[in-house]
C-alpha cells in the first residue's frame, strides 16, 4: 500500500500570498462608480524613464546580457551602487560588501537565512510586511511580533524590542519608510535600535525599499562606521527606477556576512538578472534629477490623497509616508475584509484588509497611494462620502 508523500509542514503553515485574494474582488467590480481605483500593490504609477528604456532594450539584445554573471552581481553595478550610498550616508561603503539579488524580497530571505536557522527568532515590526512574515515561517524561524502601535505613530520602541530579545535572537528587522503603514522612522531610533543590536549581539536587518521617496539622510550608521559588523542593509531598485518587472534588489552586509551571502545566492539564483544592471548603473547618477522629480510627484499624490479625507466622517489616517497610507476605517464591528470588499462593489476602490498584515488590524486596511494620479486620488472624496462612514 503506497502512502502520501508529506510536504513541508513550514510551508503548509505559511499563509497564501494575499494580493490575488485582493485582486479576485477588482475583478467582480461591474463599474458602477467609474473606474477602478487600485490602490492595493505598490507598483510606481508612472513609466521608466526613456533613455533607460532604451538601455534595458539595446542591453537585453546584447549576447553578453544573456549569459552567467558573477554570483554577487555584475561589479559596474556593485561599485556604481556602493559609490552611491557612500555619498548619500556621507561614510565608505566597499563595493565588494554588495550583493545584486534578484529584487529586494529576495534580499530578505538572504538575509535571514545567512543569520537564524530553524528554531531561531527575529523580531519582526507589527503590522508587518507579509512577504517578510511568510519568509520567517516557510524557513521555521520564529517572527516575533515587535509592536509598533497607533498611538506611537506605528513606530517601534527600542525599550520594547529589548524585552523581547532572548538566547533565541537573532536579528532585528527594521522598515522605513514602513510597509505598510508607511511610517517614517526617525534617524534617532533607527541608530538606537544599531546599538541595542551592538550591544545584544544581533544583526540589524534595515530594509530602505521606499528610501527614495523621502528627504534627507535617513541615518547616521554607515557615517559612523562603528556599525560594520552589526548592518544587514537592505534596498530595491524597482520603485525608484519603475522597473519591478526586472527584479533588481541589494544587500550590504560586513564581509564576514557578504562571503557567506554568497553561498546563498549561488542556490537560489545563480546569479541576479543581467538585461538590468547596466542600464541601473548608469541610472544611479544619470538619472538624478528624474527620481527627484518622481519624488516631488508622489509627495504631490500624498497631499491630494490626505486633502480627500479631511473631515469625511470616521475615516483616519493613522500613518502616512513614501508609497503608503494606513488607514483607519469607522465600520466597527465589522472584518477590514468585509469594508474592503464592499468598498470594491459600491465604491470601485481596491485597498489591502489591514489583517493581511498581521493581527488586531481589523479597523484598518493598507493604501498604496503612489499607484494612482492626482485626479484619481481627488476623486477618491466623492466616492468614500457615498460609500458611507
Amino acid at each position: 500500500m503506497s502512502s502520501q508523500p508529506a510536504i513541508n509542514p513550514n510551508l503548509l503553515d505559511t499563509a497564501t500570498p494575499p494580493i490575488p485574494e485582493a485582486q479576485a474582488w477588482a475583478r467582480a467590480y461591474n463599474g458602477a462608480a467609474g473606474p477602478l481605483i487600485d490602490l492595493s500593490q505598490a507598483v510606481p504609477g508612472y513609466p521608466p524613464h526613456a533613455e533607460l528604456l532604451e538601455r534595458l532594450g539595446r542591453n537585453a539584445s546584447a549576447a553578453s546580457s544573456a549569459s552567467y554573471g558573477p554570483i554577487e552581481g555584475d561589479t559596474v553595478l556593485r561599485q556604481a551602487y556602493a559609490k552611491h550610498i557612500s555619498d548619500l550616508y556621507g561614510g565608505k561603503v566597499d563595493w565588494q560588501t554588495v550583493s545584486i539579488t534578484t529584487g529586494c524580497n529576495q534580499a530578505f530571505f538572504v538575509a535571514a537565512l545567512a543569520v537564524a536557522k530553524a528554531g531561531d527568532s527575529i523580531l519582526l515590526p507589527s503590522p508587518w510586511y507579509f512577504n517578510h512574515k511568510m519568509t520567517l515561517d516557510m524557513l521555521g524561524i520564529e517572527a516575533r511580533a515587535l509592536s509598533c502601535p497607533p498611538e506611537n505613530g506605528f513606530v517601534p520602541d527600542v525599550e520594547s524590542a529589548a524585552e523581547l530579545i532572548d538566547p533565541t535572537t537573532r536579528a532585528i528587522l527594521l522598515v522605513t519608510p514602513n510597509n505598510p503603514t508607511g511610517a517614517v522612522y526617525p534617524s534617532e531610533t533607527i541608530e538606537a535600535f544599531a546599538r541595542l543590536c551592538r550591544e545584544r549581539g544581533l544583526f540589524l536587518i534595515l530594509d530602505e525599499t521606499y528610501r527614495d521617496f523621502v528627504t534627507g539622510r535617513p541615518h547616521g550608521l554607515i557615517a559612523s562606521g562603528d556599525f560594520d559588523n552589526t548592518l544587514i542593509y537592505l534596498y530595491s531598485f524597482s520603485k525608484s527606477y519603475c522597473i519591478p518587472g526586472h527584479r533588481l534588489g541589494a544587500l550590504v552586509a560586513a564581509p564576514a556576512v557578504a562571503a557567506e551571502v554568497g553561498k546563498v545566492l549561488d542556490t537560489l539564483q545563480i546569479c541576479a538578472p543581467r538585461t538590468a544592471q547596466a542600464p541601473v548603473a548608469w541610472a544611479i547618477d544619470g538619472l538624478t534629477e528624474w527620481r527627484e522629480a518622481n519624488r516631488l510627484e508622489i509627495d504631490r499624490r500624498a497631499a491630494s490623497f490626505r486633502a480627500a479625507f479631511e473631515g469625511i466622517n470616521g475615516w483616519r489616517i493613522d500613518a502616512m509616508g513614501a508609497y503608503f497610507a494606513f488607514l483607519h476605517h469607522p465600520f466597527h464591528g465589522h472584518t477590514a475584509a468585509s469594508v474592503v470588499k464592499e468598498l470594491v462593489e459600491k465604491a470601485g476602490v481596491l485597498c489591502l484588509p489591514g489583517p493581511y498584515f498581521g493581527p488586531g488590524l481589523e479597523g484598518h486596511m493598507r493604501v498604496a497611494f503612489a499607484n494612482a494620479g492626482v485626479e484619481q486620488l481627488q476623486a477618491l472624496r466623492e466616492r468614500f462620502q457615498r460609500f458611507g462612514g
